[in-house]
């Protein structure tokens, strides 16, 4: 019993650092400067640039803002977006191929506080792009397309409104944007704790080291890390927050290298999870009715991902 308190303790502890220590001010910085350039009507300025660019991919405008607030903002942001794709009458087709792009992308609030451990945050996003592109595409023209691409609204229905005049000076940005931090670091925080105990509660068990010492010699022949399952188990079940738990816990004892954690951010870093696609169906019945080809395509492009990681860094 006082292992199994311990471990409770010290889990707790490790998440509340975590949560408040690292993901706050992170999201902070980053979602002042989101609100900041919606404000004053940029975003909507890059949606409108950059969505002719992004049609063959099967992505509207729409679609732009939710590749924006994943990349920017956190794995949970573009729920907002897919909510209002399914109400304005958008094609079961585009939600999909959005959906998938999202699930296949790096996340915000994984890559941003993981740089603290090396990760190269500029490289991770360019791949992760060019990952929920390929996923998008694949979703549009292969898994989906059997479902109907006819939205039900005009096409200029799914753009955002623009700021107008109605900008809010900086300080009402910033104090917003903490808002919203401090929501998703609290929403993240049961979550984590639960999880972070759950791994380590299973590692006490002594199971996690023998599936490892099970494996290490195909680990060490494909040349990867022996903690590459424990991370695995924890991000695939826990969700990508829980994995940076772990990885930066080991970071910080020096079991993984910089080399280590940018070798693996093609797999491990996504909303692909158990809890990251519940969390994102939740958008609506139009979005649920879609996940399986968009979990199929988001699987390829996260294996095109994952490649262009290995093949960089091991």
């Amino acid at each position: 019993m006082d292992q199994i308190a311990t471990t409770i303790l010290s889990s707790g502890r490790s998440a509340v650092e975590l949560a408040f220590l690292i993901l706050l001010p992170v999201m902070i910085v980053m979602l002042s400067i989101m609100h900041w350039l919606d404000s004053r009507g940029w975003l909507n300025r890059v949606v409108r640039v950059t969505a002719p660019l992004l049609v063959p991919f099967g992505l509207t405008g729409l679609g732009v803002f939710a590749l924006i607030q994943v990349s920017m903002v956190s794995f949970a942001a573009p729920i907002a977006t897919l909510a209002i794709m399914a109400r304005n009458g958008s094609s079961a087709r585009h939600i999909a191929a959005t959906l998938a792009m999202v699930l296949a992308m790096a996340q915000a609030n994984v890559v941003f506080p993981m740089a603290a451990t090396g990760l190269d945050v500029p490289l991770t996003l360019g791949i992760a792009l060019l990952g929920g592109l390929i996923a998008a595409a694949c979703c549009w023209y292969g898994f989906g397309r059997s479902l109907s691409a006819d939205a039900t609204q005009p096409e200029d229905t799914e753009l955002l409104p623009d700021a107008g005049n109605n900008r809010p000076n900086l300080l009402l940005v910033i104090r917003s944007a903490g808002k919203d931090a401090w929501d998703i670091a609290l929403g993240a925080l049961p979550l984590l704790v639960v999880a972070l105990v759950a791994v380590n509660l299973f590692r006490l068990t002594g199971a996690v080291d023998w599936l490892e010492t099970l494996i290490s010699p195909l680990l060490s022949a494909a040349g990867l890390p022996p903690q590459t399952l424990l991370l695995m188990l924890t991000k695939y079940v826990a969700g990508g927050t829980a994995m940076m738990g772990i990885a930066m816990e080991q970071s910080a004892i020096g079991a993984m290298t910089t080399n280590d954690i940018n070798l693996l951010a093609g797999l491990l870093i996504c909303p692909l999870d158990v809890a990251g696609v519940a969390i994102l169906i939740s958008a609506g019945k139009q979005v649920a009715d879609v996940v399986k080809p968009a979990v199929l395509a988001a699987l390829i492009g996260i294996a095109v991902r994952t490649l262009l990681h290995y093949s960089l860094f091991s």
